[in-house]
C-alpha cells in the first residue's frame, strides 16, 4: 500500500494532461498503440528512480497495480513488459520530455516565492555541483569523463555532472543543469542557469577568477551576489571601509564595464559581494549568511541516491538514458521537497 500511494503521489504531482503536454512538445507523441506509451515510460523512469533498488520487471509490475489501484480499474493489471521492451521504449522517449516536465514544475514552483530564505528583501539561492558515477559503456566514456585526482581512482567509473540552483530555505532545486562544469572557468556557473535570475535574488557561490566574467550578466538582471573566492592576486582596492573591507572596482572582461564589489577577507578565503554598503550590510552578518550555501549539498545529496558515502545507482548504459534518469531524480526530489516544505 505504501508503494502505491507513493507512486499515486507522483502522478498527482505530474497528472496525465500535464505529461502528455510535454510529450507533444517534444515530438514524442507514437504513432500506434503499443504495450509502453510515452506517458508510460515517464511514470516508469519516476518509479525506477524512486525505486533505485528494484529490477525493471518488479518497477514496471508496481507501476501497473499502482495505476490500477488509483484509476479504480477492475480486474488484473495489464501485462509487464519485458526489460528489453522497456529499454525500447526508454530509447524511443529520450530525455527531452523528462527535462521539459522539470522545467515546468520549477516554473509553476517560481511564484510561491515566499517559501524561499529571504536576507532582508532578497531571495538567498545557492549554486553548487556534483556528479555520480554510470556504467562503463563505450558510449558513456564517450560522453563523461574519468575523476582523475588519485591513482586510486583510475579505475572508478566515468561521471556525470549535475549543477543545480537551489533555495536556501526550502532546500528545492529551483534549476539544473548537466554536464561537465566549464574547464576554463573552474566553476559551475552558465549563462543557462542564471537566466532565471532576476531582482531580488542574492546568488550564494564559490567562485573562480574567470567566472567573474558573468558578474556584468547577473547585475544586469538585477540580482546580487555574495560569493567566496580564493587566494587570487591582490585586488585593486580604492576604498577602505571602517569594519576592514574594502571596496574595488573589477574589470571582468576586456570589453566589459567595470562592477563595484566589496570585498570581505575571510581567512583563507575572501567573500566578494555587490552588497557595498557596510553599515547595512555588516560582515559578521555576511559571513554567517554565506554559511546558508551549504544546504545545497544536502538538496543534491537528497536527489535520490546521488551520495558520495554510497555506490552508482544510475542503470543507464547510453548517455540519453543517463540524463533521463537524472532528470527524473530531480522530479522525485521535487515531488518530495513540494510535501515535506508546508509540512
Amino acid at each position: 500500500m505504501s508503494d502505491r500511494i507513493a507512486l499515486a503521489l507522483l502522478m498527482r504531482t505530474f497528472p496525465p494532461e500535464a505529461v502528455d503536454r510535454v510529450i507533444a512538445e517534444c515530438g514524442r507523441t507514437e504513432r500506434r498503440n503499443r504495450l509502453l506509451p510515452a506517458r508510460t515510460v515517464v511514470y516508469f523512469i519516476l518509479a525506477m528512480c524512486l525505486f533505485a533498488q528494484h529490477s525493471y520487471e518488479q518497477v514496471a509490475r508496481m507501476l501497473a497495480e499502482a495505476t490500477t489501484w488509483v484509476t479504480r480499474q477492475d480486474g488484473c493489471p495489464p501485462p509487464v513488459p519485458t526489460s528489453a521492451a522497456i529499454s525500447r521504449a526508454r530509447v524511443r522517449l529520450g530525455p527531452e520530455p523528462l527535462a521539459a516536465l522539470f522545467a515546468q514544475a520549477t516554473r509553476a514552483r517560481r511564484a510561491e516565492r515566499e517559501r524561499c530564505a529571504r536576507y532582508l528583501w532578497w531571495r538567498v539561492i545557492a549554486v553548487d555541483a556534483t556528479a555520480v558515477g554510470v556504467p562503463d559503456t563505450p558510449e558513456n566514456r564517450a560522453r563523461y569523463s574519468y575523476p582523475s585526482i588519485t591513482e586510486a581512482e583510475s579505475t572508478a567509473l566515468p561521471q556525470a555532472h549535475l549543477t543545480a540552483l537551489a533555495e536556501c530555505g526550502s532546500h528545492a532545486i529551483t534549476r539544473a543543469a548537466l554536464g561537465k562544469p566549464s574547464a576554463e572557468t573552474g566553476h559551475v556557473l552558465t549563462h543557462d542557469l542564471l537566466a532565471t535570475l532576476t531582482r531580488g535574488d542574492l546568488l550564494l557561490a564559490d567562485c573562480g577568477l574567470a567566472a567573474l566574467e558573468l558578474l556584468p550578466t547577473i547585475r544586469a538582471a538585477g540580482a546580487d551576489v555574495l560569493w567566496r573566492a580564493g587566494p587570487w592576486p591582490v585586488l585593486p582596492e580604492h576604498t577602505v571601509l571602517p569594519d576592514g573591507s574594502y571596496l574595488c572596482d573589477l574589470r571582468c572582461g576586456p570589453a566589459l564595464p567595470r562592477t563595484e564589489v566589496r570585498v570581505i577577507d575571510d581567512p583563507p578565503h575572501r567573500l566578494i559581494t555587490t552588497l557595498v554598503d557596510h553599515e547595512a550590510h555588516p560582515t559578521p552578518v555576511l559571513k554567517a549568511l554565506y554559511r546558508q550555501r551549504w544546504g545545497i549539498r544536502a538538496s543534491l545529496e537528497a536527489v535520490g541516491m546521488l551520495r558520495r558515502d554510497t555506490p552508482p545507482v544510475l542503470r543507464s548504459r547510453w548517455p540519453g538514458g543517463v540524463e533521463q534518469e537524472l532528470w527524473g531524480h530531480l522530479l522525485v526530489h521535487h515531488t518530495i521537497r513540494s510535501l515535506l516544505h508546508p509540512a
